[in-house]
Order: C-alpha cells, then structure tokens, then sequence
C-alpha cells in the first residue's frame, strides 16, 4: 500500500473510531441509541474506507437504493 493511501486509510479509521465513541458515549450516559443518520454517516465512510482499500468502487444493493 502507498503511503498516501495508508494515510488516507488511517484518517478514515480516525474518524470512524471518533464517530463511534461518540455514539458509544451517548449510549452510555444518557441512554439514548443514535440517529439514524448519524448510523448512516458512519456507514459511508467505513463503505469509503473500503473502497479505498479495495481500489474500486463498490456497487449499491437494491435496499441501500431506497
């Protein structure tokens, strides 16, 4: 893997794990499960982080569509 991709994969995992504990923390003091969206927003970018990974774009199943 080239160094800049191996930077571009180590940012997205930065964020991800931030995104995450984030959500976990809200879980656990105030007991309250996260917004879809904020799923969804974590979702892109773990899909992003794999398709950097992989070097090719990764195709929609028919329920992320709708």
């Amino acid at each position: 893997m080239s160094q800049s991709k191996r930077e571009q994969v180590v940012s997205h995992l930065r964020y991800i794990r931030q995104e995450l504990r984030e959500m976990h923390q809200g879980i656990l003091e105030e007991g309250m499960l996260p917004e879809s969206g904020e799923i969804r927003g974590v979702m892109a970018q773990m899909e992003a982080l794999f398709e950097l990974v992989e070097g090719k774009t990764v195709k929609k199943n028919k329920a992320d569509a709708s």
